[in-house]
């Protein structure tokens, strides 16, 4: 007894850690949990643009699930924790591609589905901006309308998915032209939500402008209307006004070539008048021609993993060999905004291939106001805890 005495009065000491120390411990346990739910489960998003709207308003915050479609794993593990591209603050990358993995997906709950809200890794290569891996590419959130075999189709916005007609979404924008004499200033259009305060890297959101008629002879402009963008909901209340004397939404016209259009090469398709396009299935083979090159020739240079590609209008060399068809080697799915006239999507730059899907939206937590009337008004109280679907 008294030997075992002795022995515990030997062993050291453990030296109490320091306030510094305690504190530093705290802060790497906290960057590990936090690395891993972000990385596990759900990560926090915000919307800086309206190409949503107005399903999802800018100065939304959000939570997407990871869990959904299944954890996809890095590519790049070489990246300081809870950064995407650079470090906070300056323009210094935030990762090295010395090591760059294959990318597989975990089982999740369910696969991407027709009309899904889907957060993803934006395709193609943005104009002045580094070529980033797949899973460090900008985030994009748009909502899936053709999964891998779809035929996507749109005639006269109205979008078609392998002949059925898709329901358009409750609190989808698009286009409309009021017919009025009566001047309606910013304060008047702010009260519906159409507002020109956001701005992309194209310039600013044009949500409201006045149109105005020529008048050759007086050498005069008289005001005939309002282009605005909107809702159904605020269309319907602009009916109820006896001072607007029509309103008609504003379409282009089928057969009408926009060269901003996906395909455009090969194809008279505009925004409003789109397809029919088949969405690349794995395994799906396609014969190698002219139109087949301007809808997937991108795909197959880009997305498939495939060295050495010469892609020209009319023909595809992948490694030295002239080939006549091509199997896909992963699925792809078709994505729009819910502004439909004044979002850059599927419509303008193609699809989004499988490994680049990083979850699905699921609800709101929080709803700013970039530019409030006033401070009382500055959270959106009632757009938070709000479902996305």
């Amino acid at each position: 007894m008294f030997r075992k005495k002795m022995q515990a009065a030997s062993k050291p000491v453990k030296p109490k850690k320091s306030p510094i120390r305690e504190w530093l411990d705290s802060l790497l346990f906290a960057v590990i949990a936090a690395t891993l739910i972000r990385f596990l489960t759900f990560e926090a998003f915000a919307i800086p643009t309206p190409s949503m709207e107005n399903s999802l308003m800018v100065g939304d915050f959000l939570f997407v699930s990871k869990l959904h479609y299944g954890i996809r794993t890095p590519k790049t593990p070489l990246q300081i924790p809870l950064t995407h591209q650079k470090i906070w603050g300056t323009n210094i990358p935030s990762y090295s591609t010395a090591i760059q993995l294959p990318s597989y997906r975990l089982p999740g709950f369910t696969t991407v589905k027709n009309g899904d809200v889907v957060v993803f890794n934006y395709p193609p290569p943005k104009p002045n901006e580094p070529a980033y891996p797949a899973d460090l590419k900008t985030n994009f959130i748009k909502r899936c309308i053709g999964i891998p075999g779809d035929v996507i189709e749109i005639r006269q916005q109205q979008v078609s998915v392998n002949g059925k007609e898709m329901a358009v979404p409750v609190r989808s924008e698009t286009t409309y032209f009021i017919k009025t004499t009566e001047v309606l200033d910013e304060r008047f259009f702010r009260k519906y939500d159409i507002v020109n305060d956001f701005k992309s890297e194209e310039g600013p959101f044009i949500n409201w402008q006045p149109l105005e008629q020529y008048n050759e002879a007086t050498k005069t402009s008289t005001l005939v209307g309002y282009q605005i963008n909107t809702t159904q909901t605020v269309i319907d209340k602009f009916r109820q006004f006896d001072w607007i004397k029509g309103i008609e939404p504003l379409r282009e016209q089928a057969g009408q070539r926009d060269s901003r259009i996906y395909g455009a090469s090969a194809y008279a398709w505009n925004q409003d008048n789109f397809g029919p396009l088949n969405v690349p299935k794995e395994g799906v083979t396609i014969p190698i021609n002219k139109q087949t090159i301007a809808l997937y020739g991108p795909i197959i240079e880009r997305y498939e993993a495939n060295k050495n590609v010469v892609l020209t209008p009319s023909s595809i060399q992948i490694d030295g060999k002239l080939i006549s068809s091509y199997t896909f080697k992963q699925d792809y799915y078709f994505m729009m905004g819910d502004n439909r006239h004044n979002s850059e999507d599927s419509r303008y730059w193609g699809f989004v291939p499988e490994d680049h899907i990083v979850g699905k939206a699921v609800f709101v937590w929080l709803s700013v106001d970039p530019v409030p009337a006033d401070i009382f008004h500055k959270i959106r109280w009632s757009r938070v805890g709000r479902l996305i679907n």
